[in-house]
């Protein structure tokens, strides 16, 4: 029965794949090259880390040892024309969605996760007409997985929920074999995670090498670019200002761990998360923003310290509401973006200014910005606190104001 449902969801997939790649073109216009590519990789998986609750609480030894992973993924996006405004800035960009499967050496004690996901990848330098080096990220979600729901782990890949994020970064090399054909191979990185919205959930991270084939679809094939998205024209509008301003909002849920007394301990249920971001951004470069930005976030589960019930214990923690306005941490972080078309990634580093106590620290976020109409954007991100602690996901709309004279 299970074996059915896969083949079937495989072909709803496969599906809904081609019909993008046949349609966008059309909808769209003749500005845009179809391309098909398929990917094959071998991936090391890296133990899920332990801190000291799940050490404490997860009894490892029965888990299975899973350290290898085989990939296999197939592609369907799109490149802009060299005639087309976009393909005159952003020279060898292209953007895509695409599915692929992770076998495990012991799927039966992780599973075999399905993955659909967008991507997007360029140049990053020509080194001859038929040889680049060059990236690409991959940004989905994945299904399939054996989740861990007690304190006995079939397996030291530990993930807490059946679905969980997918994220890819690879670097590598790409060789034209004619105008259509090109051969791929990247060295990449692999996360998968909830964004700490169960427990336990420490993540499955990998690292592997990727070959594949793309084949162009277009019925006028483009040569291989001779510059990189870094090399391609400035904006041609006049008396633009090189700062622009983002208004971002977003909301999501977390787990806690509560650390105010003797021991850690996690707390039942999920916690509600709002936050709000300014940032002033300066246009460094038509691929490039860096700016500082104003954040601000409420955090349910923050601030508990000071309002324990009198009968707290370990077996049974609780907590009085603690008023909105003490929940709430104020920031300033550094940030920088790299700017293509329809996907942006932008990163920050920044410190809280005023916040409870247990945020009186760095923290850092990553974000996918997905352009909508012109100057808004839906946010998809993930903050970090002190480079290591899970925080919270970022889920959430955001508004670009750009400036004339």
């Amino acid at each position: 029965m299970r074996i059915s449902l896969l083949k079937l969801n495989v072909r709803k997939i496969l599906f809904f794949l081609t019909l993008f790649v046949s349609t966008v073109p059309l909808s769209i216009g003749s500005n845009l090259l179809p391309f098909i590519e398929t990917e094959l990789g071998e991936e090391y998986a890296v133990p899920s880390f332990l801190d000291d609750v799940l050490s404490e609480s997860l009894d490892m030894a029965g888990a299975v040892k899973s350290r290898s992973a085989t990939s296999f993924s197939l592609n369907g996006g799109f490149r802009f024309s060299s005639d087309s405004k976009e393909g005159r800035r952003f020279p060898g960009v292209r953007q895509g969605l695409g599915v692929g499967i992770q076998r495990y050496a012991h799927p039966s004690s992780i599973g075999t996760p399905l993955l659909v996901y967008a991507f997007q990848g360029a140049p990053i330098w020509n080194i001859s007409r038929n040889l680049a080096l060059d990236y690409e990220w991959n940004f989905g979600l994945s299904t399939g997985w054996k989740p861990c729901y007690g304190t006995t782990p079939s397996s030291d890949l530990i993930v807490g929920s059946r679905m969980n994020a997918y994220i890819n970064l690879g670097i590598g090399m790409e060789w034209h074999l004619s105008r259509r054909v090109s051969l791929t191979g990247r060295l990449i990185l692999t996360h998968f995670s909830d964004g700490n919205t169960s427990f336990p959930n420490p993540g499955v991270n990998q690292l592997g090498l990727r070959v594949g084939v793309r084949y162009d679809l277009s019925h006028s094939p483009a040569s291989s670019p001779l510059l990189t998205p870094f090399q391609g024209e400035r904006d041609s509008v006049k008396h633009r200002l090189p700062i622009s301003y983002d208004i971002a909002g977003y909301g999501a849920w977390r787990r806690r761990v509560y650390r105010g007394g003797d021991e850690p301990i996690l707390l039942k249920g999920n916690y509600g998360v709002a936050g709000l971001s300014f940032a002033p951004m300066w246009d460094v470069a038509p691929t490039f923003r860096a700016g500082l930005a104003a954040d601000f976030q409420w955090d349910g589960s923050s601030n508990l310290r000071r309002y324990q019930a009198e009968d707290f214990s370990l077996e049974n923690p609780c907590f009085s509401r603690p008023p909105f306005l003490s929940q709430i941490s104020g920031g300033l972080a550094a940030r920088a973006e790299l700017v293509m078309p329809i996907f942006s990634v932008n990163v920050g580093i920044g410190w809280n200014i005023f916040a409870p106590e247990e945020n009186r620290r760095s923290y850092q976020m990553a974000n996918l910005k997905i352009a909508v109409i012109r100057g808004l954007f839906l946010n998809i991100g993930y903050m970090l606190r002190d480079f290591k602690t899970q925080s919270n996901l970022m889920l959430g709309l955001g508004y670009t104001f750009r400036t004339t004279q």
